[in-house]
């Protein structure tokens, strides 16, 4: 078992979260399956997947490289492109708009742009979550409550500024206790180089990058929050409603590609290989990242989590987060304005608004065996 490769028991899975769901409305069976109703859709539609260099979904554009995903989208008779955005929240405003049919994102980022912005979406599959791949770095100071005062470059409004207020409560301090301004995430880098430059809050590779620099100091990261930030492949609901063969044949992609790149043989060894470079690293460059992600690589690990109350318990914390600062769409008066729906019919939120739902119907098929 090679060391980035980590799986959690059902046991495991349901631990305790009862707080969260008591705040659950239940749903009448079956409204959670986008996949039980397949549609008719064009035989000509092709389906646009968006993607971001980061370690979890680097086997997004190994698989289209390695022809797995032309041999999934053969088998359910679908058009699948996937393309790289230089961005990661452009890749979310064009997935917004209607331009791209999917695309990897955040659980926090997928509710605070296209679930608030009215675009219906569903979680195919949670890929894995942050173990210390999102960090809070200073320059020339090593302790977390050396950030009070400063001036903090991140992708503002993203999962950065959540990880930057979960870090500021372990040191019992507040979001007004220091100043954001905006960085770009193809920026941020060339940024923490600047004199000016005291503090960054980023993500793997750009991480990486700045923990190489003169006087960096890595002070708080997301392993001390686990399963808050979940990075997963999101596809509008619409989408997936008239052609449920399009969820089948990604969630297919993604299991064959876990399967070979944790083998711990020459196989897997030049897969991870093939992702380091296009994500601009080498092959220990990479491999260090995947230590700090906890990769749900086996469906039935990825089910148990899907599953459980913990799901709920770390997307209310998101959402709660989310509206107490702003995120949620202009006019909004409560957290609950948005719905968020997970398996079973549970709903946090309006059940009459859900914009975001963590549909199981695909993992529960890989897990299975029957895709």
């Amino acid at each position: 078992m090679t060391p980035w490769f980590k799986t959690i028991g059902v046991a495991g899975a349901m631990s305790a979260c009862g707080l969260a769901l008591a705040s659950c409305g239940q749903k009448p069976a079956g409204q959670n399956q986008t996949a039980a109703a397949p549609t008719a859709a064009p035989a000509d539609k092709e389906y646009t997947i968006g993607w971001t260099i980061y370690a979890g979904w680097m086997p997004w554009p190994y698989a289209q490289q390695a022809g797995i995903v032309q041999k999934w989208a053969d088998k359910y008779h679908v058009k699948i492109k996937l393309v790289q955005i230089n961005d990661y929240v452009e890749s979310l405003n064009q997935y917004t708009a209607g331009k791209l049919d999917g695309v990897t994102s955040t659980n926090m980022d997928a509710l605070t742009i296209p679930a608030a912005g009215g675009h219906d979406s569903t979680v195919v599959m949670i890929g894995d979550y942050s173990n210390g791949n999102d960090g809070v770095v200073l320059k020339n100071a090593s302790s977390m409550a050396a950030i009070k005062g400063q001036t903090v470059n991140l992708v503002q409004n993203s999962v950065s500024q959540y990880l930057l207020s979960r870090g500021l409560e372990s040191v019992h301090l507040k979001p007004a206790d220091v100043k954001v301004m905006n960085t770009s995430d193809a920026d941020i880098v060339a940024a923490f180089g600047a004199a000016a430059t005291t503090a960054v809050v980023t993500w793997n590779p750009q991480l990486g990058e700045i923990k190489k620099q003169a006087g960096a100091h890595e002070v708080f990261n997301s392993s001390k929050i686990p399963g808050e930030i979940e990075d997963a492949l999101v596809v509008s609901t619409e989408v997936l409603k008239a052609n449920p063969n399009l969820g089948k044949a990604l969630a297919g992609i993604w299991y064959e590609t876990m399967a070979l790149m944790t083998k711990d043989d020459d196989a897997g060894k030049q897969a991870r290989a093939a992702m380091a470079k296009l994500s601009g690293t080498d092959l220990p460059g990479y491999e260090a990242q995947l230590k700090t992600t906890f990769l749900y690589a086996d469906p039935k690990a990825a089910l148990a989590f899907t599953t459980s109350p913990d799901l709920v318990s770390a997307n209310d914390k998101v959402r709660k987060f989310s509206f107490e600062n702003g995120l949620f769409a202009q006019g909004a008066k409560s957290v609950d304005d948005i719905g968020i729906e997970f398996p079973g019919g549970k709903v946090l939120g309006n059940p009459q608004n859900v914009k975001l739902r963590f549909d199981p119907a695909y993992v529960t098929a890989a897990a299975s065996g029957q895709l």
